[in-house]
């Protein structure tokens, strides 16, 4: 693409290529200041905005911001284009999509009509130009339902993946958080453990475990252990009741080598975890992480802002008809997003281009210790998300993860985002609630009075 330029007053602006003119409309974010890559001023980023909003949208079916002759995800991205989704929205600039993206006609079915069509930096640009109620409109009226052994995503709802870490992977520890999970409703996106010792014996037995809980108290949810894909497949192979596959991804073939990936070995976990069988109402196995700053952390960013490298993730969780994906939004420190006022945009635009693009997108609100950030501004983000139609959350004891160490959102903070929005749980997982009285009710998330006779003979031993 040649140079593009836009007059402001008596100054022009000039941007080389279609990198640059992404990563200088970018709002202001310290991760594209470390990389070199930031607007200069104010002045220059509504330039860039501006120029960005006259863009036809086929200019990113021309130009790719990584070459495709050495990254696999640009090829994944512009060999898998669905042209005839995109007809309808093919003739519009970046500016045009926002305004059409607002308007009536883009409904749910129309959203989901135009998914294949719009790749990951037409969804990265039109958020570049659009206000925050802006992201959160029209991410609500994006609807993606996924199933394994619920139904996550319809309207109405949130859920939550139960989050029971431990620094030392002791059993008791784990389940002592795991049954204070349930006991706030939370859990039906996925219980899922980061194991402090990660190797395959260790992820065997915690599988194990998980399993054990979930069919001895018939919980209608997934479990999963958020350990390396490859240890993930020797799991598989030896027997373990594996029924997610978690992996780390992000937007380029670089980034994803950093994390020992690439899409062929994706594929192969997900084949081995579709051989098992362990889904009842469906067959989405696929469980993946990203965050902005990723590819920055891997010099394999090439040039691009960390916003559009996160929404190229997305094609390739895409890929794999994931039932769960979600950014890590605060997770990798001030570093790449500096402040609660960064971390807040930048969770809400992750959310709105995943959905956009059709993913079931949730997101871990969270923020280091080292940040400026604190729990008021988690409450805001929360509060948008769930407004904005979130897929799920994630529930922590007392919103501190005390392996990870970061603070998060906690299992009382779901059961505020659900009373607060009247949201319910997944179904099937809101009906084994009821019956176990945890929630009393159908309408809203009432906690029952006491905890189910069950739970009282499985706590008894860690008492």
């Amino acid at each position: 693409m040649a140079q593009i330029t836009h007059l402001i007053g008596s100054r022009t602006h000039t941007f080389a290529d279609l990198r640059e003119l992404l990563a200088r409309a970018t709002p202001a974010r310290s991760g594209d200041y470390l990389a070199g890559v930031a607007a200069g001023s104010a002045e220059e980023r509504v330039a860039a905005q501006m120029a960005l909003a006259d863009l036809p949208l086929t200019t990113f079916l021309n130009e790719a911001v990584v070459p495709y002759e050495t990254d696999e995800v640009t090829r994944l991205i512009l060999d898998g284009h669905d042209a005839g989704a995109f007809q309808p929205v093919r003739h519009l600039t970046v500016g045009g999509l926002r305004d059409w993206l607002l308007g009536d006609e883009a409904d749910e079915a129309m959203l989901a009509r135009i998914a294949p069509g719009i790749t990951p930096e037409m969804a990265a640009a039109v958020s570049k130009i659009m206000r925050i109620q802006d992201l959160v409109l029209v991410a609500r009226k994006c609807r993606v339902v996924t199933r394994f052994r619920n139904t996550i995503g319809l309207a109405g709802t949130l859920s939550t993946r139960l989050q029971p870490n431990h620094p030392t992977d002791d059993p008791s520890g784990i389940a002592a958080s795991l049954f204070d999970g349930l006991m706030y409703g939370n859990g039906d996106a996925v219980i899922g453990i980061n194991p402090a010792t990660d190797n395959v014996p260790q992820v065997i037995k915690l599988l194990r475990m998980l399993d054990e809980i979930i069919g001895r108290y018939a919980i209608p949810t997934q479990s999963c252990v958020l350990t390396h894909v490859t240890n993930t497949i020797a799991a598989i192979e030896r027997g373990a009741p594996v029924d997610l596959v978690f992996q780390s991804i992000a937007g380029t073939q670089a980034a994803n080598a950093s994390f020992g990936i690439d899409l062929a070995l994706l594929r192969e976990a997900r084949e081995a975890a579709l051989s098992l069988r362990r889904g009842t109402v469906g067959e989405n196995v696929m469980y993946f992480e990203t965050g902005q700053g990723s590819a920055l952390s891997a010099n394999a960013n090439h040039g691009l802002d960390q916003q559009t490298c996160e929404a190229r993730a997305y094609a390739v969780a895409r890929a794999f008809q994931p039932l769960l994906v979600n950014t890590v939004v605060g997770f990798m420190g001030p570093e790449y997003l500096y402040d609660g006022k960064q971390i807040i945009r930048a969770g809400l635009e992750d959310h709105f281009c995943a959905k956009l693009l059709g993913l079931p997108m949730g997101c871990d609100v969270c923020y280091t210790n080292h940040a400026e950030a604190d729990q008021d501004d988690m409450d805001v983000l929360l509060t948008m998300l769930g407004t904005a139609g979130c897929t799920y959350l994630m529930g922590v004891p007392g919103a501190d993860d005390i392996m990870l160490n970061y603070q998060s959102t906690s299992f009382h903070d779901a059961l505020y985002a659900r009373r607060a929005l009247g949201l319910q749980p997944a179904p099937e997982f809101h009906a084994w609630l009821r019956g176990m009285g945890i929630f009393t009710g159908d309408a809203r998330a009432t906690l029952g009075r006491s905890l189910p006779e069950p739970f009282q003979r499985a706590l008894l031993p860690l008492s």
